[in-house]
């Protein structure tokens, strides 16, 4: 009988994600890959960036999940085409990007699968340090839905929500991923382009600012790296 632990990993196509994911894979975790198709603009890329991860963490099981709810829920940049991606540079607060409790409806939907395979753990890549500004990226509300979805499921369900990259910088977690080797020339950030990454949406400048100040060069290609410095 196999008795190696199962651990679900969200896996968007994203860095963070990513390196969530080899982080479960080093500690000895069987992967379960998890992605969501939720109407997001870059759905395609990020759809291809995560086949490429799973496979190359040697996932057990790969699950792609279509969520067509959010489209018509709409109220943010990343689902509803009305909406400009905003790409003037980092704001303060919550941006247009913020998909409403999307998280929320991810780990809730990652609890079944986990709850099916028996997995010990779930990773989710969420950054609260250095992120976009997201509610639903604090250790805090994560640790309160692991408190709940513990609640919620069978008795001999004990779910751990593991969130390592949470305290880091984007800096920190390029130099981490180099180190682990994940496969970043793989990953997709942008939140607007699937083709050539923009480089100007917040998320590409973020990314573009963790590998400057980690002193190396990202593997993928921008149609502007002016943000590098930013």
């Amino acid at each position: 009988m196999n008795m190696t632990p199962k651990a679900v990993c969200i896996i968007s196509g994203g860095m963070d994600s990513a390196l969530s994911a080899k982080i479960a894979k080093d500690e000895g975790y069987e992967i379960i890959a998890l992605h969501f198709n939720y109407g997001q603009r870059t759905q395609k890329r990020e759809l291809e960036s995560f086949r490429k991860i799973a496979e190359s963490l040697e996932a057990v099981a790969s699950y792609e999940l279509d969520l067509d709810f959010f489209e018509q829920i709409g109220a943010s940049a990343l689902t509803d085409h009305s909406i400009d991606i905003p790409t003037g540079g980092l704001e303060e607060g919550v941006p247009v990007t913020y998909v409403p409790f999307r998280n929320g409806i991810f780990l809730s939907i990652a609890a079944a699968v986990a709850e099916k395979h028996g997995a010990e753990a779930l990773f989710i890549g969420v950054v609260e340090e250095d992120s976009s500004g997201y509610p639903d990226c604090r250790e805090s509300y994560i640790k309160q839905m692991e408190r709940a979805i513990n609640l919620g499921t069978k008795e001999e369900t004990n779910l751990q929500i593991r969130m390592p990259l949470v305290a880091m910088s984007k800096a920190q977690i390029v130099a981490e991923a180099l180190r682990r080797d994940v496969p970043l020339q793989y990953t997709w950030s942008c939140y607007q382009n699937e083709d050539v990454a923009c480089g100007v949406c917040d998320s590409c400048r973020l990314r573009l600012r963790g590998f400057a100040q980690a002193g190396v060069k990202d593997p993928i290609a921008y149609a502007d790296e002016a943000t590098a410095e930013d």
